[in-house]
C-alpha cells in the first residue's frame, strides 16, 4: 500500500488516477467548458492564460487551438510529458511547465489564470500554503487580470455526501470511502485501485471550503472583486449548485 508519501506528491497516485480524470466523457466536455470559461472571464483574442494544475492539458490545448497564449503548469511529470506530446502532435505552441504551484510566480505575466476541477488549492495541511498559491496568482496577473477557481464547496458536499462509492474506467476500478473531520473543514478519503488483479490503496486528505471562506481567503490575498458562482456559465450559488466557482479580479 502506498501510504508512505504525502499523497499529492505521490506520482503513482496521479498515474493511477489518469483513466478516471481524463476519461472519454470528460474529454468530450472540454470544448463546451472552454466556451464557458472564455465567456465568463470575457477573455479577449490573443490573451495570455495560465492553466494552473493543467493535468494532461485538455483545457490548455483547447485554449491554444483558439489562438490564446497558454502556459500549462502541473507538478506531475507524466502528465506534463503527455501534454507536451499532444501539443507536438497538433503543432500547438503551448508552454508546459513541471512545477509546484506553491513556488511558481511570474510577475504581471498573465491576463487570466484558471484553476479547474479542484486542482491544487486545498490540498495542504497548512492553510498558509493555499494563501501562498493565491498570492502567487495575484502577482502573476496583470493589473485588471482575472482568476477563476472551480472546486466543490462544503455546502454542496453536505447535500450530496456519500460515505462510499465506486467507479469503473477501462477495466480499472476505483473504490472510495470518505470521512468528514475537524468540524467540516477537512475530508479524509481512502481510495483503492484495482487493475489487472493488482490492488493499491491511497489515503487522500484535503481542506473543505465554504463559499464564504474561500472568497474571504481570495480577498485577503489582494483581489479587489470576488464573485461566487455555481458553474462556469455564471449561475447563482444557491441550494442547487453543483460546483463552487470563484471569479476574482486584480
Amino acid at each position: 500500500m502506498a501510504l508512505d508519501k504525502i499523497w499529492h506528491d505521490d506520482d503513482s497516485l496521479w498515474e493511477a488516477l489518469a483513466p478516471f480524470m481524463f476519461s472519454e466523457d470528460l474529454m468530450k466536455d472540454t470544448g463546451a467548458e472552454v466556451d464557458d470559461v472564455i465567456s465568463l472571464l470575457e477573455i479577449q483574442p490573443g490573451a495570455e492564460i495560465l492553466d494552473l494544475g493543467c493535468g494532461q492539458g485538455r483545457h490548455s490545448l483547447e485554449l491554444a487551438r483558439r489562438g490564446y497564449k497558454v502556459t500549462g503548469l502541473d507538478r506531475t511529470a507524466a502528465y506534463i510529458k503527455e501534454a507536451r506530446k499532444l501539443a507536438t502532435a497538433e503543432s500547438l505552441a503551448v508552454e508546459f511547465i513541471e512545477a509546484d504551484m506553491r513556488s511558481f510566480v511570474r510577475e504581471n505575466a498573465y491576463s487570466h489564470v484558471v484553476n479547474l476541477f479542484t486542482s491544487g488549492i486545498s490540498y495542504f495541511e497548512d492553510i498558509r500554503e493555499d494563501k501562498r498559491i493565491i498570492s502567487n496568482v495575484y502577482n502573476s496577473l496583470k493589473p485588471g487580470g482575472r482568476f477563476l477557481i472551480q472546486t466543490i464547496g462544503k455546502e454542496i458536499l453536505a447535500r450530496i455526501f456519500q460515505k462510499k462509492d465506486w467507479v469503473e474506467r477501462d477495466g480499472a476500478f476505483l473504490l472510495r470511502e470518505r470521512n468528514i473531520e475537524r468540524d467540516w473543514s477537512w475530508i479524509n478519503n481512502r481510495w483503492i485501485f484495482i487493475r489487472d488483479g493488482r490492488i493499491k490503496e491511497y489515503r487522500i486528505a484535503h481542506r473543505l471550503y465554504a463559499a464564504s471562506e474561500l472568497s474571504a481567503l481570495v480577498a485577503d490575498c489582494g483581489f479587489a472583486e470576488v464573485k461566487i458562482l455555481s458553474d462556469l456559465k455564471g449561475g447563482p450559488y444557491d441550494n442547487t449548485a453543483k460546483r463552487l466557482v470563484v471569479v476574482a479580479s486584480k
